[in-house]
């Protein structure tokens, strides 16, 4: 098995016609993933990936979902906690922002979690039924 890093995804699904080097890039990554050969992609890949697809490349949640979506259903790919990744997945297309939904998804065993973050994360964590609850310190 063979673990792909960011940069690995970032050029597969995203192509940048501008970059000489994306462009050699992409084609060798289509080649890695198209040879069917065993591959994982970390929890942290997932999430850096997402942070690089928004922030980078302007990514909307829908098109990260449906890149998180092809991958997961890649025969020979692993994702890392693949059940948490996808809830996470949803909790993102329903407003939640990905890495926080990801850290509440890792909490389900905790009572609460707590958190600063009031209008962003705990409101929208309450709107959302999500358990477990977000809680704003006092």
């Amino acid at each position: 098995m063979i673990a792909l890093d960011t940069n690995v995804l970032a050029r597969f699904y995203i192509e940048d016609p501008e970059d000489d080097e994306a462009i050699v890039q992409n084609a060798l990554a289509k080649d890695l993933v198209a040879a069917g050969v065993a591959l994982f992609v970390p929890l942290t890949v997932i999430a850096e990936f997402e942070w690089l697809a928004r922030s980078y490349y302007k990514l909307p949640p829908a098109g990260f979902a449906k890149i998180v979506r092809h991958l997961a259903g890649l025969p020979h790919v692993t994702l890392e906690l693949t059940p948490r990744v996808m809830a996470a997945v949803q909790d993102h297309l329903d407003g939640l922002d990905f890495s926080d939904a990801l850290h509440l998804r890792a909490c389900d065993h905790c009572e609460a979690m707590f958190s600063f973050d009031d209008r962003k994360f705990a409101r929208r964590a309450r709107k959302l039924g999500l358990r477990p609850d977000v809680r704003v310190p006092a």
